[in-house]
């Protein structure tokens, strides 16, 4: 039995019409209102849709959540962008992340947005939750960091792997985010199906509130590492993380894009020893017709060369050694391109 949230509609022309069926994405993505893009806030020509490079241009990044890294991540992203962007002003909205960004950045309702990478490869593709439908008028403008799935259950349950989690209430993330398919991936790879378990789809602030009020067992979530949804639920509860057992991350490694990471003794206060657990990459994406190359350069130089003054702690990873990490089989914005290129960051 579900909880929570509307299930996706297979088959949808827009963004719009997939926004009425679902609620989507999250990596660390969970519900949030989703301000309209006015005609007159779109850049550049009105009829041509391309913008005047830097100058007295207006664009939104969608980000995630309200409360969520993406979106807390993102307020810190387009303050970058409005300091060292001439004439830019970018202003970073709430979504629900991945495939509502990638729709709608396709779609010319966002220029900019933020991604999990396996969505963006599914999108171009027309396959996972877009379901033949191909949003491909975007490309990859650069890397942002690490999302690790961190399954955490109450200490006090007596759990020890995933697979023990059969018959309890586990929220997997909003429905079609990011954060449910790897937790339905993990799930289903120590042989949980939905029929197994009560599930609850809401996103990880809410899941982490549920948890700490004992209203679910587990909750699990695509997430930056460490987050801060986690480290405050530890300090109200006492919490376990899972690994992936090694049968299971062969599996899901073999027949998924996810890659292995280890969540590390020393990420977390509370934990005693390292964690298996899976991960991707969360990506900067970019209109191909509403961003035109000059202002696609400039916002790729600006934002990576200036990221040292974001505070969050996923910014880290911003940086111009990592900025091309999770670009593999994605188109590349042509401003991003020419950047990548003159700094010789391609292969």
């Amino acid at each position: 039995m579900r909880q929570g949230g509307i299930p996706l509609k297979k088959s949808v022309p827009t963004w719009m019409a997939m926004s009425v069926v679902l609620m989507i994405m999250s990596g660390c993505n969970e519900e949030g209102d989703t301000p309209e893009v006015a005609d007159d806030d779109i850049p550049g020509d009105s009829e041509t849709g391309e913008s005047n490079g830097g100058d007295g241009v207006s664009i939104q990044l969608g980000s995630g959540s309200t409360g969520g890294d993406y979106y807390t991540l993102g307020q810190e992203m387009a303050n970058v962008m409005n300091e060292h962007v001439d004439g830019l002003e970018v202003s970073s909205v709430a979504t629900e992340a991945s495939v509502e960004n990638i729709t709608r950045v396709s779609d010319q309702d966002l220029e900019l947005g933020m991604s999990v990478h396996i969505p963006a490869l599914e999108a171009i593709e027309g396959e996972g939750p877009f379901q033949g439908e191909v949003f491909d008028d975007f490309g990859f403008m650069g890397y942002i960091y690490p999302e690790t799935n961190q399954v955490a259950v109450a200490a006090d349950l007596g759990v020890d792997s995933i697979a023990d989690l059969e018959g309890m209430r586990i929220n997997t993330g909003l429905p079609n985010s990011s954060s449910q398919d790897a937790s339905e991936t993990v799930l289903e790879a120590h042989g949980l199906e939905e029929d197994d378990y009560e599930v609850y789809e809401e996103g990880f602030g809410d899941a982490a509130s549920f948890l700490q009020d004992e209203n679910v067992d587990a909750i699990s979530g695509l997430l930056g590492l460490p987050t801060g949804s986690i480290m405050e639920l530890s300090m109200q509860r006492d919490i376990d993380l899972l690994s992936v057992e090694p049968e299971a991350l062969e599996e899901i490694e073999e027949e998924t894009m996810y890659e292995h990471i280890v969540i590390e003794e020393e990420d977390y206060d509370f934990l005693d020893d390292d964690v298996d657990a899976i991960g991707a990459y969360a990506i900067l994406i970019g209109s191909t017709e509403d961003i035109d190359e000059e202002l696609g350069y400039e916002i790729v130089k600006e934002l990576y060369e200036n990221a040292d003054e974001i505070t969050h702690e996923q910014g880290q990873h911003m940086n111009l050694e990592e900025i091309t990490t999770g670009s593999d089989d994605l188109p590349l914005h042509p401003g991003a391109e020419r950047y990548f290129e003159e700094n010789d960051m391609l292969d």
